[in-house]
């Protein structure tokens, strides 16, 4: 009797010991969990650009979902901010001009550039007060100027400079993001401000403004789409997905300005005849990265190097797929 007593206890420890191994650990429950973590790509957009026009109307959330991913959105005031939070992990993928990426590049982030849009040189440009004894781009020297530090405006002012023989240490940079720069234009801090659309298309409507000098001629102010390496090297379908919808978004864009401005109103805070301003003269299309725009991203890395904006000479080359 005891000995059969002493046989059910051991069979009993026994099968409770292999219940116990083939039951999912709270270790194993989460890696359930970071699975599905992994499975949300996470969007750094800015106030204005297709990705808006994308996010308000779910078509891009609605063709990942199919893919089994959850798209979380987060806006950023410029460029510069969203490359730093795709720096540290904090997003997968976003949309800067053309310097932002050069900055980042040089900050050792692990971005891709993913894709591009055509040059939009009427899309940014230097403004002065209406009754600013400011007249030309010479006018410019021993100025405080106003710009988002490492945006696309601020290669816009390099060149601009550049052309009329001013070097960039004898004029005052201000170092502000869209907004505060608005107040400081507004209150006179600064002389004049590089910024733009549709931060430039609503000043020239609210405020007395003059252009004296956009991008023609000296930066082709492209925007750019970038993706982490990391989330580009594993998943190739997701971003031909983006690429597909950001596609056919420009081209809608492209032949419904009045629409699209009207659509894109409530969902970022701007009236409607500021963002048709803003999209009359802006240029539409996707195109791939090519070897002639990284030649172009080359010579704006270059030079901010030689003007030591960034602290080491980089490759740009080295932050595309065809990295050799």
């Amino acid at each position: 009797m005891k000995l059969r007593i002493v046989l059910f206890l051991s069979l009993s420890i026994f099968l409770t010991f292999v219940a116990g191994c083939s039951s999912p650990s709270s270790g194993e429950e989460k890696g359930v969990s970071k699975e599905k973590e992994e499975k949300t790509i996470h969007i750094g957009y800015q106030k204005f650009g297709t990705l808006n026009i994308l996010k308000a109307d779910k078509s891009l959330d609605e063709a990942l979902e199919k893919e089994g991913f959850t798209v979380k959105w987060t806006e950023f005031p410029a460029g510069p901010q969203l490359l730093e939070a795709l720096n540290v992990g904090s997003i997968d993928f976003g949309h800067t001009g053309e310097a932002p990426p050069i900055f980042a590049q040089a900050a050792d982030a692990p971005l891709i550039y993913f894709a591009n849009e055509p040059p939009n040189p009427k899309g940014e440009a230097i403004i002065v007060p209406e009754d600013s004894s400011i007249k030309t781009i010479k006018d410019l020297k021993g100025k405080k100027i106003g710009l988002n530090k490492g945006s696309n405006v601020h290669y816009l002012l390099v060149k601009a400079l550049e052309k009329e023989g001013i070097k960039y240490e004898e004029i005052e940079t201000a170092f502000l993001p869209p907004a505060d720069a608005r107040a400081a234009y507004e209150k006179g801090e600064i002389d004049a401000w590089v910024i733009w659309d549709p931060f430039l298309a609503d000043t020239e409507l609210s405020t007395k403004s003059r252009i004296i000098a956009d991008a023609t001629g000296l930066a082709a102010n492209r925007e750019f789409f970038l993706a982490s390496r990391t989330f580009a090297e594993k998943n190739q379908k997701v971003l031909d997905i983006i690429y597909e919808e950001l596609e056919k978004t420009e081209e809608w864009v492209s032949k419904n300005p009045k629409e699209a401005a009207e659509y894109l109103s409530p969902q970022i805070g701007m009236d409607v005849e500021t963002l048709e301003r803003t999209l009359t003269r802006r240029t539409f299309g996707l195109e791939k990265i090519t070897k002639e725009v990284i030649e172009d991203q080359q010579g704006i890395a270059n030079q901010f190097y030689e003007l030591e904006l960034i602290p080491k000479q980089i490759k740009v080359e080295e932050a595309t797929t065809n990295e050799k």
